[in-house]
This record gives C-alpha cells, sequence and structure tokens, in this order.
C-alpha cells in the first residue's frame, strides 16, 4: 500500500481495546500514511480504567467521545464509533479511516467503508481477529510500533547495538513469507521478469493486510528481499534527477 501524507484520514480509536501507552507510536505510523483530519476516541470516560487516557489525548490532540456503558453486555461505545464513521463518510471529507481496535465487531465497518471506496488501515493488538484484519487495506500490530518505540528512545550506542544484534539476518524467515513474496513477484512479473518494488509490496497487501517486514525483524520489503536466495533487486536511475527505482526478479 502506498503512502501519502496527501490523504485525508479519519483516525477512530476504541479506547477499550487498545492500550493508552502507545498511542504516540500510533500517531506516528498514522502519519506516514496521511494527514488526521479527525481525531476521535470512544469509552466510557467515567470508568477508572481509561484515567490513564487523559494526559495522552491532551498531548495529541485527540477528541474524547463519552459513550456511557447503560446495558451490560452491550458494547455502546462500538455503535458510537460505527455511526460517527458513517457520518464521517458521508461528509465526504476523508479519503480514508484508520481504525484503532483489536475488536472484530469493527469487520463489517472496515469492510462497508472499503465498498465505498475508502482506505481503511487498521492498528491493534496481534491478538486481533483474522476476520478485521482481512477487511482492512492494511493492518499494523501495536506491538510492533512499541518495540520500535522502545529501540528510539534507548541511548544512542546501546539502541545500535540492539539493531546490530537483533537485524534478522534471513536465515530465521518462515518459509510463508519466502513464498508469498516469490509467487506475488510471479503474479506480476514482465516479460522481461522484473516487477517494480512498490507495485510488489501493494500486491503483497492486498493478499495478507497485516504484512510488515518489522514484524519479521526487517526494516523495509527490499530487506526481505535481498534474504531469500530465489530472488534478485536491481536499482535502476530515470528522469532529470536521476531517481534510484527498485525493481525485484526472481532468478
Amino acid at each position: 500500500m502506498n503512502t501519502s501524507t496527501d490523504l485525508k484520514l479519519a483516525v477512530l480509536i476504541d479506547a477499550d481495546n487498545v492500550p493508552y501507552s502507545g498511542i504516540k507510536a500510533m500517531m506516528e505510523e498514522i502519519a506516514r500514511y496521511g494527514s488526521p483530519t479527525f481525531k476521535r476516541i470512544y469509552g466510557d470516560w467515567t470508568k477508572p480504567t481509561l484515567s490513564g487516557w487523559k494526559t495522552v489525548l491532551l498531548e495529541n490532540a485527540i477528541n474524547p467521545v463519552q459513550q456511557y456503558s447503560y446495558t451490560s453486555g452491550k458494547n455502546a461505545t462500538d455503535s458510537a464509533l460505527i455511526i460517527d464513521a458513517m457520518d464521517i463518510l458521508y461528509t465526504g471529507q476523508v479519503d480514508g479511516f484508520c481504525i484503532v481496535s483489536s475488536d472484530s465487531d469493527f469487520t463489517r465497518l472496515a469492510m462497508r467503508l472499503r465498498e465505498s471506496g475508502k482506505i481503511v488501515i487498521g492498528i491493534g493488538e496481534q491478538k486481533t481477529p483474522g476476520a478485521f484484519i482481512s477487511a482492512c487495506n492494511k493492518f499494523i500490530y501495536i506491538e510492533i510500533l512499541a518495540k520500535e518505540n522502545k529501540e528510539d528512545a534507548a541511548p544512542s550506542k546501546k539502541s545500535n547495538n540492539k539493531k546490530q544484534v537483533k537485524q534478522n539476518t534471513g536465515t530465521s524467515l518462515p518459509a510463508v513469507v519466502k513464498n508469498l513474496i516469490t509467487r506475488s513477484v510471479n503474479d506480476l512479473t514482465e516479460e522481461d521478469g522484473w516487477v517494480f518494488l512498490s507495485t510488489l509490496g501493494n500486491h503483497i497487501n492486498r493478499k495478507q493486510p497485516s504484512f510488515d517486514p518489522r514484524n519479521y525483524g526487517f526494516k523495509k520489503l527490499v530487506d526481505i528481499i535481498r534474504h531469500i536466495p530465489a530472488l534478485e533487486v536491481e536499482e535502476r536511475h530515470s528522469g532529470k534527477n536521476n531517481i534510484a527505482q527498485l525493481y525485484v526478479r526472481v532468478k
């Protein structure tokens, strides 16, 4: 999936299903895909369990939406988020939605938004049900963002050492990942056998929305590809500014 800071996004957060400690990393990740036009978070703010959100909401300029839990067993918060999402959809003021939750109740919402031609980005924990993940264009795990944020916050020398130690060498790369990427290259290959890296990345995300190189210890897709013996990468320069573009093919 291409990233573009020109996209206008509605960021809707389910406070009951995500940890407040990771909100800064989440907002930074969202900024890679577009500019948040709406930033709302839903919950029953009378509950002591949500008290930790108070400071981070102010710091990130997120608008809290109060939704009382009138009936036991009914999730009024989910309903409020879904209604607001549809209201925003009909205003036509956004290009996409970012739903921050680990709850499968938003599966149908994500599907409906995509049916209307909107990009849907999901952010949630690794326990998120597969149905919700598949309903999104792109799904990002909170645990990966938290890990990156922790490494960035460490002292520079120690941080560099950690990254060198933890950098995946490709030997532990799951076979299913290698097969996914190799098959995707074959899906798109042209007459000369080469595939533009960006096109390949978009194709992989359409097949598997939760795919992210960081899940496997790599920073970028090209880093993974360079550790798959069956694939090769070529750098080509074009245009007035001699811009480098990467292409991939099966050897």
